[in-house]
C-alpha cells in the first residue's frame, strides 16, 4: 500500500514532511469543509452527558472518522483519528492528576500535596484513563483500513507535566525550595513518558514505519512527537537550562523527529535556549489570543532565527493571503504553514498557486 484511501496523494505528503524535517522544502497544510463527504458515514449521536462525552470511547471514535470524512485535506494534511480524550495533557492523568469532566474540556486536579513523601511518579497501566486512551487508540486502528493514519494523543512532558500533578503556584517554590526534587520528578516523567509513547506506537504506527502525532498534525518516520514547556513563561531562561532543558534534550535524542511547541510571547525569551538544544528539529510558534497570528510580517525575523539556526519552522493560523508572502520573505526551505480555508476551491486553488502536484479527494 503506497496512498490512503482518503489521501491518494499520501506518498507525496510523506515526502513534503521528510523534506521540511531535513529543512529541505515546504510543508503546506490546508483543510476545508468538503462539498461531499469522501465516504457516506452515518452521524453519530450526540452524547447523553457530560460525563460519557469523555468516557465512550466508541462514540468518541466515531465521531473522530465522521468529521475527518467531511474534512478536505490539502498538501500535508492528511485525515488523522484524533486520540486525545480531554485535550492535551494526559500524561498527567496516567501519573494520578484526576480528571473532571466539563462540557468543552478536561479539568485536572493535581494529587501532590506532601512533595517530600509523595512516591515516585510511575505510569500506572490500571489508571482509568489510561485504559481509555488504549481502547480509542485500538478503536481508531482496526477501524481505519488503510483510510487515515491513527495519531498519538498529546501526551505533554516535563515540567508542565509535574504542573498537572503538583500545582503551578507551589511549583515555583519548589524550584528555590527543593531543586533536587523537582528534578528528579522531571526525570520520572520523562521515563513514563517514553513507557507510554512505546506502548502506544505499539498500536499505531503505520504501514510506512511512521507515527503522527495529533497536536500540530505531524508525520515522520520513526518516533515523532511535539514537545512543549508552557510552563517556561514564569521562569527566566537559566532556570530553564537548568531545570528543563536536560529532559527535553534526553526526550528530543529519544525521538526520531521533534517539534517544541512555543506559546505566546510570555515564553519567547526561552528561544535562545531551545536553538541551542542540537537535538530538536523544529520549533512551532503559537501567537496568544489578540495579537497577530502566524501568517503576520511580525514573525518573519523569529522564523528566519529559528532557520539561521538550524531548524524548521511550523507557522499556524496562517491566513490565505499571508501565504504567498511568508514564502517570500522567509524561504519555502524548511517551513511548515498551516491554515484553513472556508471552502474546498478555495483550497484547492491555494495549493494550484504554491505548486503541489498530488491530488486531494
Amino acid at each position: 500500500m503506497n496512498e490512503l484511501l482518503w489521501k491518494p496523494d499520501w506518498s507525496l505528503a510523506r515526502q513534503a514532511f521528510l523534506d521540511w524535517w531535513e529543512h529541505r522544502g515546504l510543508a503546506l497544510y490546508i483543510t476545508a469543509p468538503r462539498a461531499e463527504p469522501v465516504e457516506k458515514l452515518p452521524e453519530p449521536r450526540k452524547p447523553r452527558d457530560v460525563e460519557e462525552q469523555w468516557t465512550n470511547v466508541e462514540l468518541w471514535g466515531q465521531s473522530a472518522i465522521y468529521n475527518m470524512s467531511r474534512t478536505f485535506w490539502g498538501g500535508v494534511a492528511t485525515p488523522t483519528f484524533w486520540s486525545c480524550i480531554g485535550g492535551p495533557g494526559s500524561l498527567g492523568l496516567f501519573l494520578g492528576a484526576i480528571g473532571h469532566p466539563a462540557a468543552d474540556t478536561l479539568w485536572y486536579e493535581p494529587v501532590i500535596s506532601d512533595p517530600e513523601n509523595y512516591p515516585p511518579l510511575k505510569l500506572d497501566r490500571n489508571n482509568i484513563w489510561w485504559h481509555r486512551h488504549m481502547d480509542l487508540l485500538r478503536y481508531g486502528a482496526r477501524e481505519s483500513r488503510g483510510r487515515f493514519l491513527v495519531g498519538l494523543p498529546d501526551l505533554i512532558e516535563n515540567i508542565d507535566t509535574l504542573a498537572q500533578v503538583r500545582e503551578g503556584q507551589f511549583l515555583l517554590l519548589d524550584l528555590m525550595e527543593r531543586p533536587d526534587w523537582v528534578k528528579a520528578k522531571i526525570a520520572e516523567i520523562n521515563r513514563a513518558f517514553f513507557e507510554a509513547y512505546d506502548e502506544m506506537l505499539a498500536v499505531t504506527r503505520d504501514p510506512w514505519g511512521g507515527s503522527a502525532f495529533a497536536a500540530f498534525s505531524i508525520w515522520g518516520p520513526g518516533k515523532v512527537a511535539k514537545v512543549q514547556c508552557d510552563f517556561s513563561c514564569m521562569i527566566s531562561a537559566e532556570m530553564f537550562r537548568e531545570f528543563v532543558v536536560p529532559q527535553l534534550r534526553e526526550q528530543c535524542r529519544w525521538l526520531d523527529y521533534s517539534l517544541h511547541h512555543l506559546d505566546g510571547t510570555q515564553a519567547m525569551h526561552q528561544l535562545e535556549p531551545l536553538l541551542e538544544i542540537e537535538e530538536l528539529d523544529a520549533i512551532e510558534w503559537t501567537p496568544q489570543a489578540g495579537i497577530e497570528g502566524g501568517g503576520h510580517p511580525r514573525w518573519y525575523d523569529m522564523y528566519r532565527r529559528i532557520k539561521a539556526a538550524g531548524k524548521s519552522v511550523q507557522a499556524i493560523g496562517v491566513k490565505l493571503e499571508e501565504i504567498e508572502p511568508l514564502i517570500d520573505a522567509v524561504g519555502p526551505e524548511g517551513l511548515y504553514i498551516m491554515c484553513s480555508a472556508d471552502d474546498e476551491q478555495k483550497a484547492r486553488e491555494v495549493l494550484r498557486r504554491v505548486g503541489w502536484k498530488g491530488e486531494a479527494r
